[in-house]
């Protein structure tokens, strides 16, 4: 008999390629997504799919109920760090409630582990690299709500015994990226407004830097925690090394599309001008490191978005404060 792994948003970017990695491994697999911002065409073949929200605490309990599992990878969430100032509610209720509803169950159905995918995020503006050791202060909705739910796994790990780790990537990027989200993910958000004959827009002065991850380094050592026992109850940074700045990334995007590199300049946003972390504890742990490039990560990016094409980002439709909103996303 299987290993019986739940994934949540595994019909999301970082999820489907999380499953198949798990199916590759001997895992029997369900996803649950809401479609939110996956689609179906990322489920693997070989995974049961189920349409539901983690927010629907019924839905959630009758699936553990149904399959007992083993693991839980919670990757479920609406990561969008810049806007989740701007959506308080929806944020805590999909990032923070969801979660919650995960852990009660794992709690009482008997999971064996439960990995959850945390961010960055919860570093804030913090000394770099940053470190496992450094003090969150996350600085927006999004990494709060993150960092809530890493203190709520440890606390559930001391009151009831339930196994975690927990992984805070950043800036992932590759293959089956939603590429027609224009709230987050830079390079998706450049490669599709390339493919639209349109300029890319950057905030401020591009001076902005990040270690952009290609998911090919990321989703295996995440996929092969739950049967690394020496990192059970720990916290793990995950990606890549190098920060390039905003306004190189863009070059990089136009070589790989194959044309000249048009930028259009949009105010400067609030938000962490300077984020990447190092990797010491995962290489030693799980003795892999990122190893892709940023410009052959970018060529593999595009090759595939060239196959589905460009996509129309959605409007979100409930912006909840509109005081400071950047002008581009505010509603047409």
């Amino acid at each position: 008999m299987g290993k019986s792994t739940l994934v949540t948003g595994g019909a999301g970017f970082m999820g489907s390629h999380i499953a198949d990695e798990l199916l590759k491994r001997g895992h029997d697999v369900v996803v649950l997504d809401d479609l939110s911002g996956g689609f179906i065409d990322n489920v693997p073949d070989s995974a049961r799919f189920v349409e539901g929200s983690v927010v629907d605490d019924s839905l959630v309990n009758r699936l553990f109920e149904e399959h007992r599992f083993d693991y839980v990878f919670h990757l479920a969430a609406y990561a969008a760090e810049g806007l989740s100032h701007f959506i308080k509610k929806f944020n805590y209720e999909n990032n923070l409630i969801g979660s919650v509803n995960l852990i009660n169950s794992s709690v009482n159905f008997g999971v064996k582990c439960f990995v959850f995918t945390s961010s960055i995020a919860v570093y804030g503006a913090a000394q770099l690299p940053m470190t496992e050791e450094t003090p969150p202060l996350p600085e927006d909705s999004y990494g709060i709500a993150k960092y809530a739910v890493e203190l709520d796994l440890k606390s559930s790990r001391e009151m009831f015994g339930l196994n975690y780790v927990i992984f805070r990537p950043h800036n992932v990027y590759g293959e089956r990226q939603n590429i027609g989200d224009k709230y987050r993910n830079v390079i998706g958000i450049f490669i599709n407004q390339l493919m639209r004959n349109e300029p890319m827009t950057v905030f401020g002065d591009g001076k902005q830097t990040r270690a952009f991850s290609y998911i090919g380094d990321v989703a295996p050592v995440i996929a092969v925690s739950v049967e690394t026992p020496h990192a059970y109850n720990q916290v793990y940074n995950v990606g890549a090394d190098t920060p390039y700045t905003v306004n190189h990334l863009a070059h990089v995007v136009a070589q790989a599309m194959g044309l000249e590199c048009k930028v259009r300049r949009l105010d400067a946003r609030n938000e962490v001008m300077h984020a990447f972390s190092s990797h010491e504890k995962a290489v030693r742990d799980f003795r892999v490191q990122a190893a892709t490039s940023l410009e052959e990560g970018v060529r593999r990016m595009v090759e595939w978005a060239k196959t589905v094409g460009a996509r129309t980002s959605k409007e979100f439709e409930n912006i909840e404060i509109e005081k400071n909103l950047p002008p581009s996303w505010v509603k047409r």
